[in-house]
């Protein structure tokens, strides 16, 4: 299931969603002493990191990850490490914790190992997840080209973490499964750009997840999607 809510600009959108997600964590934070949020890379999520960094809640007792992550240098240009450090981790939100899906110079199955107890010892099951979508109906590093979709997208993975080498762009991947991430607390779709509602129409008149993953999400009967999108 989901629920779409439209922005006439993106800096609406930006508030709206940092003020609802911050909501979210104080609540998690009164209730259980902590609470864990997953946020996805790219440009659209720069204005509303820049606007929930600034919102006046205890980060000191929150840890923030990455939905997913390229094995790349953590000074790339290519690294959604980086692009959360400068942009989320700054101002208020400079005490959170972050939990880094790129550790070590190679993606070994050992350290894929550690990596998955500690995600599921530490974050999960999260308070808050973010996903992005790209025009390939991709989430996360769930890619339909990939050879490991079908276990990315498999409700009974017992994994938290998987590799992933997409076909069709570059580097290879960290990902949370779809069987991780689809126990998020709550879960939200933030895209912007009227290509992007294109790829949202056409991802909500389909039902095939192996086609455009984000399907998992936005038509499982038993999550709740919601959608904010903006111009």
């Amino acid at each position: 299931m989901n629920e779409l809510t439209e922005f006439n600009a993106r800096n609406d959108l930006d508030n709206e969603l940092a003020s609802t997600v911050s909501d979210i964590l104080a609540k998690a934070i009164k209730e259980k002493g902590k609470a864990s949020i997953a946020v996805s890379g790219g440009s659209t999520p720069k204005g509303f990191f820049s606007v929930l960094s600034q919102s006046d809640i205890d980060w000191s007792k929150v840890t923030i990850t990455l939905a997913d992550e390229r094995w790349v240098p953590i000074d790339s240009e290519a690294s959604n490490t980086r692009l959360v450090h400068e942009n989320l981790l700054q101002n208020k939100a400079e005490k959170a914790k972050f939990f880094h899906l790129k550790q070590g110079d190679e993606l070994t199955d050992e350290t894929l190992e550690d990596l998955n107890v500690a995600a599921s010892k530490i974050l999960l099951p999260l308070d808050v997840l973010i996903l992005g979508m790209g025009e390939d109906g991709h989430t996360a590093s769930l890619f339909p080209c990939s050879d490991q979709i079908t276990s990315g997208l498999d409700e009974t993975n017992d994994a938290a973490l998987l590799k992933v080498q997409p076909k069709t762009a570059p580097h290879q991947r960290i990902s949370f499964t779809f069987a991780s991430l689809m126990t998020s607390k709550n879960i939200f779709l933030h895209s912007c750009g009227e290509g992007k509602k294109t790829v949202l129409t056409q991802v909500l008149n389909g039902d095939d997840p192996f086609e455009m993953p984000i399907r998992a999400f936005l038509q499982h009967p038993s999550l709740n999607t919601q959608i904010f999108w903006a111009p």
